[in-house]
């Protein structure tokens, strides 16, 4: 995300957060690599049963042109694909295409889970590419999930009556539905897991490996952290899928009382879990932060339970300042990214810290001038009367927090433009 200070013309653009982490510089001299290139050979072998799967040449990997971003498709199928005959209503078909692309995609999900286990972390770990602590980090619970998964798709192949068409499903995702609260710890553990695998990813042995499993069929051009990201992907579509049951459910249908229920019980499951993973967001980067003078340790940092944004600064020309900004609940950080003496990230914090109380954060209307004033007066008091700027494009305000709007305090005013009220 790029957060920009100075006189910038705002933008309409609704853009989804993306939450990014620097990748870390520090080479690990390189191993010999022969034990790769066997293991890439039997990863490959291993999962012959893709029809596109094919064993990898022995000869030294070479450049190639960069690959298509789009990764291979898998066989799409149908549930009209998989019945030779029915007398069911267009409403009936499209609620039953529904109700079977639920269950593939539990089928998908899974066959990915297991294969991230079988081709990513017992390789690196037999191969001593990681250490056991390093990949625990990395991958936290994700072999929990593969079992919950196949508990729902057992459920719901057990729906299926002798005309492969599913009666009643909202009994059984109202039963299911509580094991997703396993997420939490999953996905709270994902902010810290991605910044270690970017910062691995230096090690050139790491970095030959995943290169080597991308390249590779069964991967279909996904890396590492596409495979880690995809229970949380799965976990936001579940509520899209039952609004697309419930149109498709006739008034008179058992599943018209139910599906309410299971559709209220999965949006607060998600809603828990959007919740903790930003507190575990906001702790990680709260911890990140290397305080030059015990000044700077603004209470309202400790304080703070969400970010509201982060990103790189960039002045009104575009070009980056090497300062990063934290936008959390209670306080405003300028800092300077860093490296630790293990080679994980710091954010050297750059100046005082302002608390929000001192900061009135609002949005502003198209065509509307900028202040003007020197950025940096804001943060020394010698600049007082003036009103900065700041703008982000990709900012995501929860709903109970959007209403920030606070007095501005020795006239210092920093107006963050067009939240993206998502």
């Amino acid at each position: 995300m790029n957060v920009s200070s100075g006189n910038l013309e705002p933008s309409n653009k609704r853009v989804k957060p993306v939450v990014k982490s620097n990748s870390l510089t520090g080479l690990i001299t390189p191993t010999k690599t022969p034990a790769l290139k066997r293991i890439g050979q039997s990863i490959s072998r291993s999962i012959s049963f893709r029809t596109e799967a094919r064993p990898l040449p022995p000869a030294p990997l070479r450049a190639r042109t960069k690959a298509s971003s789009f990764p291979r498709r898998r066989n799409s199928q149908c549930w009209s694909d998989t019945v030779e005959s029915h007398d069911l209503t267009a409403k009936e078909i499209k609620r039953q295409e529904v109700i079977y692309e639920l269950t593939q995609g539990e089928r998908q999900l899974i066959d990915d889970l297991s294969l991230v286990k079988k081709v990513y972390y017992e390789p690196m770990l037999k191969l001593d590419i990681m250490t056991e602590s390093e990949l625990g980090q990395i991958f936290g619970t994700l072999d929990s999930l593969i079992p919950l998964h196949q508990d729902l798709l057992s459920r719901l192949e057990r729906l299926r009556g002798s005309e492969k068409t599913v009666g009643e499903v909202g009994p059984t995702l109202m039963n299911w539905f509580p094991c997703l609260e396993a997420y939490v710890t999953y996905c709270c553990n994902q902010v810290g897991a991605k910044a270690l695998l970017d910062q691995k990813k230096q090690e050139k042995r790491v970095e030959h490996f995943l290169r080597l499993c991308q390249e590779s069929s069964f991967s279909r051009k996904l890396d590492l952290w596409n495979f880690l990201d995809l229970p949380r992907s799965r976990l936001v579509k579940y509520p899209l899928l039952l609004k697309e049951i419930q149109k498709c459910t006739p008034p008179d249908h058992p599943d018209e009382d139910t599906l309410p229920d299971a559709l209220e019980l999965i949006q607060s499951i998600v809603g828990e879990v959007n919740k903790k993973t930003g507190e575990a967001e906001c702790q990680f980067y709260r911890r990140g932060l290397s305080y030059l003078d015990e000044s700077q340790r603004l209470p309202e940092i400790q304080l703070s339970r969400f970010l509201y944004c982060h990103g790189e600064l960039k002045n009104n020309k575009g070009q980056v300042t090497r300062l990063h900004v934290f936008l959390f609940e209670l306080a405003l950080v300028l800092s300077r990214p860093g490296e630790d003496k293990d080679g994980g990230q710091v954010f050297n914090v750059y100046r005082q810290p302002l608390p929000n109380a001192l900061i009135n954060l609002e949005e502003i209307p198209d065509g509307e001038a900028a202040g003007g004033g020197t950025f940096r007066g804001a943060f020394t008091g010698n600049d007082k009367g003036n009103i900065y700027i700041l703008q982000t494009n990709d900012v995501l305000i929860p709903k109970q927090h959007r209403n920030i709007g606070s007095l501005a305090l020795n006239s210092i005013c920093f107006h963050f433009l067009h939240f993206s009220f998502l």
